[in-house]
């Protein structure tokens, strides 16, 4: 083995070795993966409890929690467990393929600007200083509201539930980059005075090879931390459009859409809100606490021992 990847073998170890440390941040990790493993099953459990999350049963509505029914039903007769469930599947989705969109547009964006500087730095960084300037709430507010059919997409497609969920998904992506974005520009400059870049760039290596060989990989490390932390910015996004009604539209359902379904029920059954509340309060809770854990273990000044 190379001496450059035993180096790199045991960077990433002691990484392991911080964050092994930290319980909360172990504890964190072990409770997402535990919300995604369970939202996952929801097919299973209402296969096997003969019940729905879906599918309207107006005898069965505000059913009390029994062996069948775990948590009991709604309003409209469905099993809140299961539709529970399924909103995990959609708000967690969200928040890893919104975090990874807005990480991936960042950091594209960022190693240009801080590879080749001049102009193309200036234009770049003025326009994420615009993105930053822009009021996020309302940006978001109108462009989850925006009519799908003015730019051409099928009215099948606006009332599946695909819909909804690839809207914000994509404006997370657009809106939520900019952070990224300069922290990949300040590990680009950086990188690319050091040896190895002077000497691919000194063999006629071509830009899009140093970037993508010599300079992102090695700048991956804090927005590996920015990803993690924006999961649970980009859950709260999806709950507030939900909530507000211009987010999940049925037959698809989220976290946000339950407690917005809730709100006139707050005082008749106010378990349907806070159920899926809670929920959200632990998945960011826990997103956090993984965020931390990782910034601490990828801090080169942090004690392995």
């Amino acid at each position: 083995m190379s001496a450059h990847a035993e180096e790199s073998v045991s960077v990433w170890h002691l990484r392991w070795l911080r964050l092994k440390r930290d319980r909360a941040a172990l504890a964190g990790a072990g409770l997402l993966a535990l919300l995604l493993m369970a939202s996952e099953s929801a097919p299973i459990y209402e296969a096997w409890q003969g019940v729905s999350g879906v599918d309207a049963d107006l005898l069965s509505r505000f059913d009390p929690a029994t062996a069948q029914h775990w948590l009991g039903s709604d309003d409209a007769g469905r099993d809140v467990f299961a539709r529970l469930l399924r909103g995990g599947q959609t708000s967690l989705t969200i928040g890893i393929m919104g975090a990874l969109g807005a990480s991936i547009v960042g950091t594209l964006i960022g190693s240009i600007s801080g590879y080749f500087r001049g102009r193309v730095d200036m234009v770049l960084m003025r326009f994420t200083d615009f993105m930053i300037a822009l009021p996020q709430l309302p940006i978001l507010i109108i462009l989850a509201a925006l009519d799908l059919t003015k730019l051409g997409f099928s009215s099948e497609f606006i009332r599946s539930g695909s819909a909804g969920y690839w809207r914000i998904v994509v404006i997370v992506t657009l809106l939520g980059w900019t952070g990224v974005a300069r922290l990949v520009r300040a590990s680009t400059l950086a990188l690319a005075e050091r040896e190895f870049v002077l000497a691919a760039r000194a063999q006629g290596a071509p830009a899009w090879w140093v970037l993508g060989i010599h300079i992102v990989p090695n700048a991956i490390t804090p927005v590996i931390v920015a990803t993690t932390i924006a999961m649970g910015r980009v859950i709260l996004a999806e709950s507030g459009l939900s909530f507000l009604g211009v987010g999940i539209q049925p037959p698809a359902t989220s976290w946000g859409s339950m407690l917005s379904n809730a709100q006139e029920l707050i005082t008749s059954a106010p378990m349907l809100a806070i159920w899926p509340g809670l929920l959200i309060l632990v998945s960011v809770v826990a997103i956090n606490f993984l965020g931390d854990g990782l910034q601490a273990a990828f801090d080169p000044r942090s004690d392995p021992r």
